[in-house]
C-alpha cells in the first residue's frame, strides 16, 4: 500500500475521468486499491476530478460555440474525429505523453457530451 499518489495514479485518474465524471469514494477505493486512503488522499483525488471537469467543460463549450458560429444546429451535423481540434486538445491534456492508445469508444463519449452544449 502506498501512502501517497504518484504520477501514474494521475494518469489513471485522467483516463478514468472519461467514463465517470463524479466517482464515488467507494469507486475511487476500488480503482486505486494500491493506495492507503485517508482524508488527504481522498481530497486530492476529488480535486483532480474537479480540475478535470473544469478543463473538459471549458473545451466542450469552446467546441460548441465554434460549431454554432459555423452554423451547426443539431448534433447530427457534428463529427468528432481524431483529427479535430477538440480531440487533440483533450488528448493532449489527458494523455500528454500518449502513454495510452485512445480506444474507439472515446469518440462517442465525447460526441455524446457535445450535444448538451449546442443549446447554449
Amino acid at each position: 500500500m502506498q501512502e501517497g499518489l504518484s504520477p501514474n495514479h494521475l494518469k489513471k485518474a485522467k483516463l478514468m475521468f472519461f467514463y465517470t465524471r463524479y466517482p464515488s469514494s467507494n469507486m475511487l477505493k476500488t480503482y486505486f486499491s494500491d493506495v492507503k486512503f485517508n482524508r488527504c488522499i481522498t481530497s486530492q483525488l476529488i480535486k483532480w476530478f474537479s480540475n478535470f471537469r473544469e478543463f473538459y467543460y471549458i473545451q466542450m463549450e469552446k467546441y460548441a460555440r465554434q460549431a454554432i458560429n459555423d452554423g451547426v444546429t443539431s448534433t447530427e451535423e457534428l463529427s468528432i474525429t481524431r483529427d479535430c481540434e477538440l480531440y487533440r486538445a483533450l488528448n493532449m491534456h489527458y494523455n500528454k505523453a500518449n502513454d495510452f492508445e485512445v480506444g474507439a469508444t472515446l469518440l462517442p463519449v465525447v460526441l455524446g457530451n457535445a450535444d448538451q452544449f449546442l443549446s447554449l
